[in-house]
């Protein structure tokens, strides 16, 4: 991780950038942003591909599915519908009403046409990409932040920035099968929850927030296992962690555009690695498939091992 560097930087967006995203076979690099962009980019080549705008209905947590020509998003005007868009000719192919606030978390299953969605309406709502209306409600806390875990079977929902919910996709009616509660110093940090993620290997669940604090739990016993120190968040901003593909690190973006490491299974800080950052860095993931990581603030960087002779 220490020999990571910038390896491209694209300057293609006049505002910040809202979200990224891999494909499943790391091929493509997908960024929406402030100012309606869609653009994808190729990680082979280290080359954007090309440009779509959303300007009627804004885009913010742009998806690819299971298809890298097709992606889902939020919208930022009009309305709260979600949005299957075609990316190869810039066409809706469906919406997805329901949501009558923001939405603040979108991720798609990694095993079928599924995704969840979570809204500052206070539901959590289950959709299949095939059909308009959604499969299934969860009414829940303010805010809820929700993902999969990656066998596709599980999916966690953080409540309220103080507890989060498993539930079984099959058994979705009985309610969430455990529930983890945050007590102490895990609620009352003053900040909020803005994302959840499990590590690839499915012993972790992540908890980043709009504030300095990285929360790690274990996904079986729901015991807290650290707090990942030193994130610099002087401005309140949902500053996104990842998990490397081998389930070793986490990774996170800091108001001070640097991006920090840690050990996931102790929480000692590997590094800070600084790259071409003028803003800060609230977007951060790994390649799925390549040894590779994407940051981006209103600029997307592309870092890779640095190789010596």
């Amino acid at each position: 991780m220490r020999s990571f560097r910038v390896a491209k930087v694209f300057r293609d967006n006049t505002d910040k950038i809202n979200s990224i995203d891999f494909s499943s076979d790391g091929a493509l690099l997908i960024s929406c942003s402030q100012d309606d962009q869609i653009i994808i980019y190729d990680c082979e080549s280290g080359s954007s591909k090309f440009t779509v705008n959303s300007k009627k209905y804004g885009v913010d947590l742009i998806k690819f599915t299971r298809s890298k020509n097709t992606a889902i998003h939020a919208s930022t005007k009009i309305d709260h519908t979600l949005r299957y868009l075609s990316l190869h000719d810039n066409k809706y192919l469906r919406y997805f009403p329901g949501h009558t606030a923001k939405v603040n978390s979108l991720h798609l299953s990694p095993i079928d046409d599924q995704f969840i969605s979570g809204s500052c309406d206070k539901t959590v709502r289950l959709w299949d990409i095939r059909q308009p209306n959604c499969v299934g409600i969860i009414h829940s806390g303010n805010k809820p932040i929700a993902n999969y875990d990656p066998a596709g079977l599980v999916f966690a929902i953080g409540v309220n920035s103080e507890s989060i919910k498993l539930y079984d996709l099959r058994f979705i009616e009985r309610g969430p099968f455990s529930t983890f509660k945050c007590s102490g110093d895990l609620r009352t940090s003053g900040c909020e929850w803005t994302g959840i993620k499990f590590s690839p290997n499915g012993k972790f669940v992540l908890v980043y927030t709009n504030g300095s604090i990285i929360r790690l739990f274990d996904a079986f016993s729901g015991s807290c296992t650290g707090t990942l120190p030193g994130v610099v968040n002087n401005h309140a901003l949902s500053l996104e962690a990842s998990f490397t593909p081998d389930s070793k690190f986490v990774v996170s973006g800091s108001t001070d555009g640097q991006v920090h490491v840690w050990n996931a299974e102790d929480g000692f800080k590997i590094c800070v690695l600084k790259g071409d950052h003028t803003s800060p860095i609230q977007h951060l993931q790994f390649n799925p498939m390549y040894h590779m990581l994407a940051s981006a603030c209103s600029n997307t960087c592309f870092w890779i091992p640095l190789v010596l002779d």
